[in-house]
């Protein structure tokens, strides 16, 4: 599975969406119910504990794959993790995970 295939609709990338959808991230990093998670301090992908200054917002579905800024698509993640996730879904990692273990049961 190679790292730079991303099927992108041009619906999702459409730069006004992307907009619209950061400025509801925005609001939400404001919450009550950000900063409870923030406070809590950990990684979703990783499981590890965090200040929460080194936590970031992440789109689980990214918004460029169609995601929203929703509380249901938003966790905390480190900065690592973040990163290293670029514009993955949970599927796409999962299907990464069981390759990897494939190949490495040959």
């Amino acid at each position: 599975m190679s790292d730079d295939f991303y099927s992108l609709d041009p619906r999702h990338t459409d730069p006004k969406r992307i907009k619209k959808e950061r400025e509801k991230a925005r609001e939400l990093r404001h919450s009550a119910w950000w900063k409870q998670k923030l406070a809590d301090g950990i990684c979703h992908d990783c499981g590890r504990k965090f200040a929460a200054k080194d936590l970031t917002m992440d789109h689980l579905v990214p918004l460029a794959r169609g995601g929203a800024s929703t509380k249901n698509n938003l966790v905390p993640a480190c900065k690592e993790c973040n990163a290293k996730k670029k514009l993955d879904t949970p599927v796409d990692q999962l299907l990464k995970q069981i390759e990897s273990e494939r190949n490495s049961e040959e």
